[in-house]
């Protein structure tokens, strides 16, 4: 595989529904309605091999499959699919994947019951305040998927099978087991929704994509103490470049000086003034 870690000289530009960027080489960031995916590897390597990270909206498989073809060739398929959480955005089409790629899905022990259809998510909470998002939250589909065996336990020491330059991070919160991928080598980040750069509450804002660094979606975090930890150990990592779940990519001074300031004041930014699970 490529180790080659180059991605300064590429700009970060919108990412809208549809449209997608290569953030880095290996880097691939693709906006599927209003929450991302990413492609991790390098498409100009001989072995081709490479990690979807999350699964976006329902009835995206098309897409998804269509994009990756267009970037790695019609004969191959990912090494394995990544989770950072369950939430049905980001695995609204995995069902549909798997029946095309016979491969393995990895999350956090702690998300495993969501996705073998022991638990469900909360609903989501339209008293935190926020915007339109947050109050048609309670209609998103909330229940756990099944994926039965296909999906297995993260190892507990942070590798990823085939990824070696990478380590997941266990940053809980947002859910019980979402954790977000961090490359030491160039600082490169996959947040999910630990954090945002989009104020996802806010449909105006999500249709102008208009960038800041947001805390975890308002309407479905069920636990700020743990939201708020983990904002400030991904802070603590001094990320160079933020692929998160919601919004486009941010890197640099920018990212440090906003993710900074989003840790340091988390409660009075992020954290609603009242809601389910603010007390």
């Amino acid at each position: 595989m490529d180790t080659t870690y180059e991605h300064t000289h590429i700009p970060i530009t919108t990412v809208s529904s549809g449209e997608g960027q290569e953030v880095s080489i290996d880097i691939y960031c693709y906006c599927i309605q209003f929450v991302n995916i990413c492609l991790i590897g390098n498409p100009t390597s001989k072995s081709k091999t490479w990690f979807l990270v999350d699964a976006g909206m329902p009835h995206a498989s098309d897409t998804i499959i269509q994009l990756a073809e267009d970037r790695f060739g019609t004969m191959t398929k990912p090494q394995g699919i990544i989770l950072t959480h369950g939430h049905f955005d980001h695995v609204g089409s995995i069902a549909e994947l798997l029946e095309r790629w016979d491969v393995p899905v990895y999350a956090h022990e702690q998300e495993i019951p969501y996705l073998t259809g022991k638990a469900n998510y909360p609903e989501g909470d339209s008293t935190v305040n926020g915007g339109l998002i947050s109050e048609l939250s309670p209609l998103f589909p909330n229940h756990g998927i099944n994926l039965g065996d296909q999906v297995k336990a993260l190892q507990a020491d942070g590798t990823i099978p085939g990824l070696p330059d990478w380590q997941w991070i266990h940053t809980p919160g947002h859910t019980p087991g979402h954790i977000s991928l961090f490359r030491e080598k160039d600082r490169s980040l996959i947040a999910g929704d630990a954090f945002v750069t989009v104020k996802q509450e806010s449909l105006y804002r999500v249709l102008l994509q208009t960038q800041e660094i947001s805390g975890p979606p308002k309407y479905a975090t069920t636990d700020w103490e743990a939201a708020a930890a983990s904002v400030k150990k991904l802070n603590e990592l001094r990320p160079s470049l933020a692929v998160t779940g919601h919004g486009k990519p941010m890197r640099d001074e920018e990212l440090t000086n906003q993710l900074t300031y989003l840790a340091e004041h988390f409660d009075e930014v992020a954290v609603p003034e009242e809601g389910r699970f603010v007390h």
